[in-house]
């Protein structure tokens, strides 16, 4: 497995071979020993997750301020998402910078979301499959959103697809309205 920092600190995109034949495909799709040597950081596992989603479903952005935070290791095992992390770290010297790409069920990718980070995807395809795994369990009390359409982040969602939103999501405080509150990771 290869794994390479972005160009925000604390995003990694992980990149495994897919063995294919006749009979289907075969993929590891996360190596404690590999993620340790490339982030130089352990990654405990205290929660794995599944969502699906029709295509145009836009999720997030959602984060964690729970103490020690939520890291994410995030594939896509079915269709395609366009994923993207957002820096809501207000210390941080790429703070309102976000990175976006696709993660497709075939293309071997995953992407680590360090915790302090938010993290939102839209659903590309009919019925796309996510997968998680997290650092650290759900918390209702420390997760928070931000509306993903806020337009001082200016996230450059495909235009193409008809948004389906949460009325959470659809509801959810700018970033700047979360900073005010004091509800963004320190």
């Amino acid at each position: 497995m290869k794994i390479e920092r972005l160009d925000i600190n604390g995003v990694w995109l992980g990149q495994s071979p897919i063995l294919a034949d006749d009979r289907g495909q075969f993929r590891e799709w996360f190596k404690a020993r590999d993620f340790s040597e490339a982030t130089g950081r352990k990654f405990d596992v205290q929660q794995s997750n599944i969502s699906s989603s029709k295509k145009g479903v836009l999720r997030g952005i959602h984060y964690s301020i729970a103490p020690g935070g939520q890291g994410k290791w995030v594939t896509c095992v079915v269709g395609s998402i366009w994923d993207v992390v957002v820096d809501i770290r207000p210390s941080s010297p790429t703070y309102k910078k976000w990175v976006g790409m696709q993660l497709s069920e075939g293309d071997g990718k995953s992407i680590f979301i360090s915790e302090g980070l938010g993290h939102a995807f839209i659903s590309l395809e009919e019925n796309s499959v996510i997968s998680y795994l997290l650092t650290n369990a759900y918390s209702p009390s420390e997760e928070f959103e931000i509306n993903p359409l806020d337009p001082e982040l200016a996230i450059g969602w495909p235009k193409s697809l008809t948004l389906i939103m949460s009325a959470k999501d659809l509801s959810a405080p700018s970033l700047h309205a979360r900073y005010l509150e004091g509800k963004l990771p320190s």
